[in-house]
C-alpha cells in the first residue's frame, strides 16, 4: 500500500460519486466497482513501474474498452460524445 496512490484513488472515486453523469457518462452500463478495482490495479502498476500514478486518459479509455469487451453485451459504447464501435 502506497499512501499516494490511496490518496489518488480516494479523490477520483469521490470525484465519480459527486458526479455520477460523470461516471456514466465515461462507462455506461459497466459496473462501477468493477471500474474502480481496474483504476486501482493500474495505478499499483504505473506506481511500480515508477511511473505518475495518476492514470492518463488513454489507461482510462483502456479500462472502459476492456471491461466492456469483457461484458458480452452490446459492442457499441454509447458516450456523451457519440457512439463508440468497440470492435
Amino acid at each position: 500500500m502506497n499512501i499516494d496512490v490511496e490518496i489518488y484513488l480516494n479523490k477520483i472515486i469521490n470525484f465519480f460519486e459527486n458526479n455520477p453523469n460523470d461516471l456514466s457518462d465515461l462507462i455506461g452500463e459497466i459496473n462501477k466497482n468493477r471500474f474502480y478495482e481496474e483504476i486501482k490495479t493500474t495505478t499499483y502498476i504505473n506506481f511500480n513501474e515508477k511511473k505518475e500514478v495518476e492514470l492518463t486518459r488513454n489507461q482510462l479509455i483502456e479500462i472502459v474498452l476492456k471491461l466492456t469487451k469483457n461484458s458480452k453485451k452490446n459492442p457499441f459504447l454509447i458516450t456523451k460524445n457519440g457512439i463508440i464501435c468497440l470492435n
